[in-house]
């Protein structure tokens, strides 16, 4: 089986292998990888009934002969060993009918990120090994991709990470995550926004500077993230039992919006893509005027999507005409009060609890059957669990937050963490010292 090639957004000169793309993380022109071509879903996925044995039948398909099977199915099942639920809501004058949730909110960090940052970690690990090499993972968060990556990462042979988060913009429960103690991982508090933090990473990738160093990524620049991350779009799809399907994405750096669009260009029956952005609307208002007129990310209740360039925005440039785009999508923005005012009224008249990123989807679900008429069933990607957010959930729902295990075990542990003023030089001097010297 041949494997799948890529090419930079910028330059189609020279073709890479998925390993290639996966270490190297940004092509060297400052793009961002994409695959030559898409290749179709494999024969037998609608017959998969576990996640692990679709996963392994779907990225074989992308990866085809750069390693063995039963080593990318020991891989597989490793990385993705938690459940994949798919919630259909009661039945509601708010969302209507045939709604369903798709819980992606129990790996260890209780996040969608868990699946990409996992799956990854372990095909570095793998290739690195094999070559034997070492390597600095550079990572910028808004909130739950860091501690996925972190989690993931942690104490693989010759990997070590470097994790930039925006100061007092993440969630108490989030930097507890970010910030616990894990071999082979500093964390850094930047004196910043978002948007600054992944400008660092990406200076990083260019300086000359750092050339010398092995860097790469682990959000969704590295294409490496994208591809497990559409194994649960076929998932819902499966589960949902329908022929056609509707899919909203809460969304900011658009990359789980990508791995989507990548399920259904390999032939998922996907009728539309409802894209929930919070008040970081740079690319709802994209899609209406076909202008990308960037402005900074402003802090909302639904932290992790706080982006104001997104990053995938490059890859959906190049994958899609504008009017392409806006034949497959359709797009809205989400206010905070219309954020807390959906989780208020779903617990209501379904006894869901949302977090408000899940509730920026929910609201986005209201708007579309509204304004199109359109019913046909639909599947939320629930993309953090609400114990992440006990300040906004509770104070919205006006009852106490779910649990979560793996949040209380944390509370026991070591934290370590260190601030960072938002320049490259600053960066450059992190990443020049050894760990233990920081």
């Amino acid at each position: 089986m041949n494997p799948t090639t890529f090419k930079s957004t910028r330059t189609d000169t020279r073709s890479f292998r998925f390993s290639e793309a996966l270490l190297q993380g940004l092509s060297e022109d400052g793009g961002l990888f994409i695959p030559e071509a898409i290749p179709d879903l494999p024969v037998g996925w609608r017959d998969q009934t576990a996640f692990n044995e679709l996963g392994l039948l779907v990225l074989r398909n992308w990866l085809g002969n750069e390693l063995p099977e039963a080593d990318l199915a020991s891989l597989v099942t490793d990385a993705l060993n938690f459940p994949v639920p798919v919630v259909r809501l009661q039945d509601s004058a708010y969302l209507g009918e045939q709604t369903a949730v798709l819980e992606l909110t129990h790996g260890p960090t209780l996040s969608f990120k868990d699946f990409g940052a996992r799956t990854m970690a372990r095909l570095m690990a793998y290739f690195l090994s094999k070559q034997g090499r070492k390597l600095t993972i550079l990572v910028a968060t808004s909130g739950d991709t860091g501690s996925a990556v972190a989690d993931g990462f942690s104490g693989l042979d010759g990997i070590e990470v470097v994790l930039l988060y925006p100061k007092g913009q993440v969630s108490p429960v989030q930097e507890m995550q970010l910030v616990v103690s894990r071999p082979g991982v500093r964390s850094f508090a930047v004196e910043g926004t978002f948007d600054d933090c992944q400008r660092m990473v990406k200076e990083a990738f260019m300086d000359p500077v750092l050339a010398h160093l092995p860097l790469s990524s682990a959000n969704s620049i590295n294409i490496g993230r994208l591809l497990p991350q559409s194994l649960y779009y076929i998932w819902a799809y499966l589960q949902m039992d329908c022929p056609v399907i509707n899919f909203c994405v809460p969304s900011g750096n658009l990359g789980n919006l990508t791995g989507g669009l990548f399920a259904c260009e390999g032939g998922l029956p996907v009728n539309q893509f409802v894209v929930a952005h919070n008040a970081n609307n740079f690319f709802p208002t994209y899609l209406e005027t076909h202008q990308a007129n960037y402005k900074p990310s402003v802090r909302t209740v639904s932290n992790a999507m706080d982006v104001g360039v997104p990053s995938n925005f490059e890859r959906l440039q190049s994958l899609f005409t504008p009017q392409g785009l806006n034949d497959r999508l359709w797009a809205t923005s989400v206010s905070d009060e219309e954020t807390t005012a959906t989780m208020q009224r779903v617990y209501q008249e379904t006894g869901y609890v949302a977090c408000p990123h899940t509730a920026v989807g929910l609201e986005a679900v209201h708007r579309y059957r509204r304004e199109t008429g359109d019913h046909t069933p639909i599947v939320v990607l629930s993309t953090a669990h609400p114990a992440k957010f006990p300040e906004v959930v509770g104070s919205a729902l006006q009852v106490e937050p779910p649990k979560a295990e793996a949040l209380e075990l944390l509370k026991s542990r070591t934290f370590t963490h260190y601030t960072l003023s938002k320049t490259l030089e600053a960066l450059r001097e992190v990443l020049l010292k050894k760990p233990h010297d920081t």
